[in-house]
């Protein structure tokens, strides 16, 4: 009995120990605040863009209305990670309980998944508004908006509750260390002792890869006909594509470093890039997004001048109101 419960004690650690970035106090408080700004002008521009895309009528149409849905997930997807690698700044030992590392890990892969396919769907309104432009309105409904939505959170949901399930019941030996600054799958899984370590790999990685590759795929296909559209209709598109040049900003960012994590295989040396690649994709991806799309959309940046300039025609009768009692 005694060698059972040391058995399933050791398999399953109550504590993980987080090893990523320095040890050093000054570089702490250094990654310490430039993660606080990162992570402020993530929730105050993605904020900014839901605002806007709530109270601007000039933005009530399917792209904004991803594009709100959008910014939501970042301020989640972000807030998963960041806060508690902020709290992990001002200790020297960085600690994650079992069940908040599996909580983590869930809620990362829950949004994220969620992500890939809503930046799909986004791609997939750029075709119809460029190659079908004048069965758009038909096709793209408020109902199938709605619906495309549901799917992403549902797919991003349902695939990151098997995932987590299945890597919360790998046996890990004692060994609680991880290789990294929070919580994340594949460097888990590096920290586990299975004997079949190769196939909980292959498994774990068969269900999000499908949606990450299943979403870029669609995206790229959207986008090879798009490109088509264009180069065939001339001058006529070409002012619509310039609504996608966003988008693909985007899309390059998220995939692209996700990939080189997940997919790539990585030696001891690289730890430091390692580290780097998942804080652009887990935190600075979600800063840039309302950035990219307010200072490369023209229809944004005059959603914001016209709140600026209704804000400061308040303030300022206001300020008459006030003198003239």
């Amino acid at each position: 009995m005694r060698l059972e419960s040391l058995q399933q004690n050791l398999s399953s650690p109550t504590m993980f120990l987080l090893l990523g970035f320095s040890s050093d106090y000054r570089a702490r408080m250094s990654l310490c605040l430039c993660l606080s700004l990162v992570y402020l002008t993530t929730i105050l521009g993605n904020l900014l863009i839901i605002t806007l895309v709530w109270l601007d009528a000039h933005l009530h149409s399917p792209m904004y209305f991803f594009l709100g849905h959008l910014s939501f997930l970042d301020i989640c997807y972000s807030s998963v990670t960041v806060p508690k690698i902020l709290a992990d700044s001002f200790v020297p030992q960085k600690t994650i309980s079992f069940v908040g590392c599996i909580t983590q890990i869930y809620f990362f892969l829950c949004f994220g998944g969620s992500e890939c396919i809503l930046l799909a769907a986004m791609a997939y309104d750029r075709y119809l508004a460029i190659c079908h432009p004048l069965h758009y309105q038909a096709l793209m409904t408020k109902k199938m908006c709605h619906c495309l939505v549901a799917v992403s959170w549902l797919t991003g949901s349902s695939s990151s509750l098997i995932q987590t399930i299945l890597t919360a019941h790998l046996p890990f030996c004692g060994s609680n260390a991880i290789d990294h600054s929070f919580c994340e799958m594949p460097f888990l899984l590096k920290a586990s002792c299975s004997p079949n370590a190769p196939l909980n790999r292959a498994i774990l990685y068969a269900f999000g890869g499908t949606i990450a590759m299943g979403s870029f795929l669609l995206t790229l296909v959207s986008y090879v006909h798009i490109i088509r559209a264009v180069l065939q209709k001339g001058a006529g598109t070409q002012r619509a594509f310039a609504t996608c040049t966003s988008h693909l900003t985007v899309v390059s960012l998220f995939f692209g470093a996700g990939a080189v994590v997940y997919l790539v295989p990585h030696s001891s040396s690289s730890k430091g890039m390692d580290e780097v690649l998942a804080l652009l994709y887990a935190v600075v991806t979600p800063m840039l997004n309302p950035l990219i799309y307010s200072l490369r959309n023209g229809e944004v940046r005059g959603a914001i001048r016209k709140a600026l300039t209704r804000g400061v025609l308040q303030v300022a009768t206001k300020g008459a109101g006030i003198a003239a009692e």
